[in-house]
């Protein structure tokens, strides 16, 4: 099955070239939010890598309500607004609800449909409306070939620039699985897939500030899995302290380790490629 592409900015997305999605989980504060994107800048350059900055305005999904959300739509989209003028990056950011995404779509590049709302037909809809690029991460109650489902309400509300992201599905109690067939199975819908490595690394029931919270022992080993599946991009959450995020601190990788860990997974993209 051929494959959708499209450009953003200088990146075409769905071609033979490799491209991060990178950031911290949550907005944060000022320093924060620009000291990451001054190194994801540097990175890039040194590894002539293109990336995609992400970072959430409102993480909905807290297993609590005392953990930090986000500052929330308006301050959120201010601060995205204020790193893609620096730095240059398309952006991506999740939204949970309709409303949310037209004025997401005022500075964002990529709308971001989290996995637990993506068969939520009033999102998809919305989003795919505002023409811009929909990131629609696999649930994890859904078999991979199952997100034609979703892919499909894009496709009807007139919008065919889609990204298919895998974040692995839940397997036993707490657990986050990865099956490589996953790669397999989105790529075959037609549309780029990403692999979250991050977010598949986490464990459920564990608060993310727990050092228990994420397994990233397992980083090198998946993320080395999903490149030789073949996958077009790859998410890392980032955070110049990991221990001091605000979300996801036991999975996010420190910005200043990302260059090191992306090395090998570059050169095995490229012997992929030329071996398909």
């Amino acid at each position: 099955m051929s494959q959708k592409q499209f450009p953003l900015g200088n990146i075409q997305i769905g071609a033979d070239q490799l491209f991060l999605i990178s950031g911290p989980c949550v907005i944060e504060d000022e320093m924060v939010m620009m000291k990451t994107a001054e190194t994801l800048r540097e990175v890039s350059e040194r590894l002539k890598l293109p990336v995609i900055y992400k970072s959430s305005f409102t993480k909905d999904n807290r297993s609590s309500l005392k953990y930090y959300d986000g500052p929330g739509l308006d301050k959120g989209i201010r601060m995205l607004s204020k790193v893609k003028e620096q730095f240059g990056f398309p952006i991506l950011t999740d939204i949970h609800y309709p409303d949310q995404a037209a004025p997401a779509a005022e500075v964002c590049d990529i709308l971001q449909i989290p996995a637990y709302l993506c068969m939520q037909s009033g999102l998809l809809v919305a989003a795919a409306k505002t023409g811009r690029i929909i990131n629609i991460k696999h649930g994890q109650f859904l078999a991979p070939e199952n997100m034609k489902h979703p892919v499909g309400k894009c496709l009807d509300s007139g919008n065919d620039k889609i990204i298919l992201t895998e974040r692995g599905y839940t397997m036993g109690y707490n657990d986050l699985v990865v099956d490589p067939r996953a790669f397999y199975h989105m790529a075959q819908l037609g549309y780029p897939v990403v692999f979250d490595i991050t977010h598949s690394i986490r464990k459920y029931g564990i608060p993310s500030a727990d050092a228990k919270g994420g397994a990233r022992e397992f980083l090198p080993v998946l993320s080395r899995a999903g490149v030789a599946a073949g996958v077009d991009g790859v998410f890392i959450e980032t955070h110049p302290e990991p221990e001091k995020a605000l979300c996801d601190a036991a999975s996010q990788l420190c910005v200043y380790d990302l260059e090191a860990f992306l090395k090998p997974l570059i050169a095995l993209h490229e012997i992929v490629k030329k071996n398909q």
